[in-house]
């Protein structure tokens, strides 16, 4: 009887136990399965169907890159195969560092961008400002050099326009340089909103008018950095016998300071609004923006190092005996900070920076002189590196491929929306988006200390120095201050004369504070206030 009683009190604890075995067991399933997301923080827009002011949407991208910090997409452009991918896509914080960098401290070091205090863009025109006077002839433009230095030469010959009172005839493109481009203003430019957006300003045409023909025409070279003296009476002079003007080149022939601010501000107006990309240009380069942020924050790097910026520099760091032989070296410019980091140095400066290995480089840049030679160094470090033809299918990309300034109107969009531009050389490219991230709120753009770097790469080049805390701590050391902060542009370097005293200068598009920008003083009121 007893055993009997034992066999089934027995039998009882074995249920229980494995009721509890079985409970536990389900509940730690459920616990496995389910997720506590973060809550995603979301602009405080009184309004929902306004878009933020300038300062709001600075602030909110930085919030909304903030909480998505912990995740990388696992997310390929769709026509890049599993196999194509970057292979390193996982869900591992970008700030997490080889070096032992972690956290929100190092993330913010990395991404966030410079403090703006409250500079907005102030374009609009001062109370004196009238509407065009009446046309005394016809301004014909030939624009010349690529396609940042043509956008900033048709921006000057709209302020040109205003000040001789002149109809500005739609500028001819640059066809015949190094670029080879047949494209025209329509096929790069919103050649409509472009005359739309300035009618109050100067009167745009096409065309010129049927009958023209006959008119008196002439060809004037405009003399380099001339101000509102020169124009006024030198050039505005020729209506009294011609009625066309031919400006035979539109490159720096406008002056950068001593401008009436009207001028200035309609400067601003013309490049970043007036002059917009044509649709299809526009529509690709949000595509390829969308498709870098599906891999998280990421870098653009406007890598100059094809073969005609390295012709021009006379550079040849980096090049085997043969490549130099071939660009005909006559000076030695590296020393000095003249010359392009190569890309083995890039990477040296952004290991020294702090950036992981998995960071998303977009390489804004044509043809890398010597290809994947080249490449190896910087691809070792950081091998997740995109362009637009690794983001694109060929059938995308086969619209811009023959268009060197359409190609190169691309990687303006992606620089420009970047979390953080860097460019190894400050050619027309890299000064006209530091500008333009500039006048948007002052966006996160590292211009590297060349001549500071150059000494650091020579000395871990010839075993001097390694790379680790002490390289890192001076890289970031001297660029504490070069990360496109609020400033007042560059006048000219102190004892120069003549052209030289304007070639010093630092040119209106890549810093157009003061004229452009002004200090916030309340919430729907913009003044120009002094700047320290």
């Amino acid at each position: 009887m007893q055993r009997r009683r034992r066999r089934v009190v027995l039998l009882l604890l074995r249920k229980v136990l494995t009721c509890a075995i079985c409970t536990i067991a389900f509940l730690g399933l459920l616990a496995g399965n389910v997720h506590v997301f973060p809550s995603s923080r979301v602009s405080d827009l009184s309004d929902p169907s306004k878009l933020p002011t300038v300062t709001q949407q600075h602030e909110f991208n930085y919030q909304k890159l903030s909480t998505e910090k912990r995740w990388t997409q696992e997310l390929a452009p769709p026509q890049l195969s599993k196999e194509q991918a970057p292979p390193h896509l996982s869900k591992v914080p970008l700030s997490s560092h080889e070096n032992g960098t972690s956290g929100n401290v190092d993330f913010e070091k990395l991404w966030k961008p410079p403090a703006n205090r409250d500079f907005v863009p102030c374009v609009q025109p001062s109370s004196n400002y009238t509407a065009p006077d009446e046309s005394r002839g016809y301004l014909l433009v030939h624009t010349n050099g690529g396609l940042n230095q043509m956008r900033a030469g048709i921006c000057d010959m709209v302020a040109v326009a205003r000040i001789i009172n002149a109809t500005l005839v739609i500028p001819e493109l640059d066809k015949r340089s190094f670029w080879q481009d047949t494209s025209n203003f329509s096929n790069i430019f919103d050649e409509d909103h472009f005359i739309k957006s300035l009618a109050n300003d100067i009167k745009v045409i096409k065309k010129l008018p049927k009958g023209s023909s006959s008119a008196t025409k002439v060809v004037k070279y405009f003399r380099s950095w001339s101000g509102l003296e020169y124009y006024q009476n030198e050039i505005a002079s020729l209506w009294e016998e011609y009625q066309i003007i031919r400006a035979a080149k539109s490159d720096s022939r406008l002056a950068n300071n001593n401008l009436l601010p009207d001028i200035q501000k309609l400067r601003c107006r013309a490049c970043y609004e007036a002059l917009r990309f044509a649709a299809h240009i526009e529509a690709m380069g949000k595509l390829l923006v969308d498709r870098m942020r599906s891999y998280g924050p990421f870098i653009a790097l406007h890598l100059r190092y094809e073969k005609d910026m390295l012709a021009f520099s006379g550079c040849t760091h980096g090049l085997s005996k043969v490549e130099a032989e071939e660009l005909k070296t006559i000076r030695e410019q590296r020393s000095k900070g003249y010359c392009p980091l190569t890309p083995t140095e890039v990477g040296i400066f952004l290991s020294a920076l702090g950036y992981p290995s998995n960071t998303p480089i977009y390489i804004a840049a044509g043809e890398i002189y010597g290809g994947d030679t080249h490449m190896a160094g910087l691809r070792s470090r950081y091998p997740m590196l995109m362009s637009k033809e690794k983001l694109t299918s060929v059938e995308e990309l086969e619209p811009f491929t023959s268009h060197a300034s359409q190609l190169a109107a691309l990687d303006y969009i992606v620089s420009v929306e970047s979390d953080v531009f860097i460019p190894s050389y400050s050619g027309n490219m890299a000064r006209a988006v530091e500008g333009h991230r500039r006048f948007l709120g002052h966006r996160k753009t590292i211009s590297p200390d060349r001549k500071g770097l150059v000494r650091l790469f020579d000395k871990i080049e010839k075993g001097l120095l390694k790379e680790g805390t002490k390289v890192s701590n001076r890289v970031i050391e001297i660029h504490k201050k070069l990360q496109g902060s609020p400033r007042r542009r560059r006048g000219p370097v102190p004892g120069t004369k003549g052209t030289d005293r304007f070639r010093s200068e630092e040119a209106f598009y890549v810093n157009s504070l003061p004229d452009c920008l002004c200090r916030k003083l309340s919430q729907n009121v913009n003044a120009s206030i002094g700047i320290s």
